[in-house]
């Protein structure tokens, strides 16, 4: 198995404590004399092999720590029975120092634990042995090349951690940020498209269907009757769209003119206008919140528009009943084949219609009912539901 290929600063390192290495043995400046009891091979070419040893230990000190690191404690085991090297001991540093950085987190807790332990022995079980102050020195010694820099590594490990779960969070804070951004996008682009098909499909519908029937009855007096009707729904048509473009104008600030229920008299009597036969029955109902009032009167609306493009002849109804905390909105028009002009349709009216009652929580349906199509929405009223 090929080992990974060390990092670029790794190399440095290395090369870095070889070089220095080479330059205390050449001269001769060691860390015990040839006279030290520990000494076994003294002379300056035993010490090169933990030396080189480590220098290669650090090539690995990023790739593959906990390699480094066994390597290393041998190599330094074996520099103990020689004169010694500086270069040899801080090369050892930081091979612990970057095995606790870099390695596992278990082997960074263990590393920690274990060369505490041996700093704590090597204060104790020589002191306890020897029974002489110096004694203490070589716990002073194991620490100061083990324990302190497995301690240093675990901090700067700790840090490192803490500033990368910081950089996560603020990435997953944009992240949801931005799709928070892109819901609300969307939503206010869906409620656009509902009011402008609401507001204005009506009024383009009974233009459509009454210029086709000028076009087609060669009579001065019905012509004159749909550019009449053709007038008024141009100029209606008109108010809408500016109230529209006041809403994107002005953002959430909602002009005044909203329509109201109170204002379903008023649709029906232009619905009739253009040719239906309407009847409303709103009954009595108490106050209703802004957002449901809305939903209803664009339901009533644009189910009069699809009656107005598509029902057969007869009477289309529009009924209003409150009850139980809900209020149920029906319109219910003629269904079958129908003879004369047609508006063509987009069917966005359902799905705006729908988008509409889910929005507030509510049911809807349309379809047909025997003889005639059926539209039928139901609406909780309770406050504070957005639009």
């Amino acid at each position: 198995m090929a080992l990974p290929r060390p990092h670029r600063f790794d190399v440095y390192i290395a090369v870095g404590g070889l070089l220095g290495g080479l330059l205390l043995v050449g001269i001769g400046l060691g860390t015990r004399p040839s006279s030290d009891p520990m000494t076994l091979f003294d002379g300056p070419w035993p010490v090169l092999v933990p030396l080189t040893v480590l220098a290669g230990c650090e090539l690995l000190r990023r790739t593959a720590p906990r390699t480094a690191l066994l390597t290393g404690t041998a190599a330094i085991c074996a520099d103990l029975v020689t004169q010694g090297n500086l270069a040899t001991i801080l090369m050892f540093t930081d091979v612990v120092y970057a095995a606790v950085l870099y390695g596992p987190l278990a082997s960074a807790r263990r590393i920690q634990w274990i060369t505490g332990l041996l700093t704590v022995a090597g204060t104790l079980v020589p002191f306890a042995v020897w029974r002489v102050p110096e004694a203490l020195l070589i716990g002073v010694v194991v620490g100061v090349v083990a324990y302190a820099p497995a301690a240093t590594g675990w901090i700067v490990r700790n840090h490192r951690d803490a500033a990368e779960a910081a950089r996560l969070r603020a990435e997953q804070t944009a992240l949801l940020a931005e799709m928070d951004r892109t819901q609300a996008v969307t939503a206010e682009r869906a409620r656009m498209a509902r009011e402008l098909h609401d507001m204005v499909a009506n009024h383009l519908s009974a233009i459509a269907i009454h210029s086709t029937a000028a076009l087609s009855i060669d009579d001065p007096a019905t012509s004159r009757e749909a550019l009449s009707v053709i007038r008024e729904n141009s100029v209606d048509g008109l108010a809408e769209m500016r109230r529209l473009i006041g809403i994107l104008r002005d953002g959430d600030r909602e002009p005044s003119a909203v329509p109201t229920l109170e204002g379903l008299a008023a649709l029906v009597d232009g619905a009739r206008a253009n040719g239906l036969e309407v009847t409303l029955d709103a009954g009595h109902h108490d106050a209703v919140p802004a957002p449901v009032e809305l939903a209803a009167y664009r339901i009533v609306q644009e189910s009069l528009t699809n009656a107005l493009k598509h029902a057969c002849p007869g009477r289309v109804s529009v009924s209003l009943v409150q009850r139980d905390g809900e209020l149920t909105v029906a319109v219910s028009s003629p269904y079958g084949d129908r003879d004369g002009p047609r508006a063509p349709g987009s069917g966005a009216g359902l799905v705006g219609m729908r988008e509409r009652a889910a929005l507030l929580g509510g049911t809807f349906d349309a379809g047909p009912d025997g003889p005639h199509w059926t539209v039928r929405a139901t609406l909780p009223l309770r406050e504070g539901v957005p639009e």
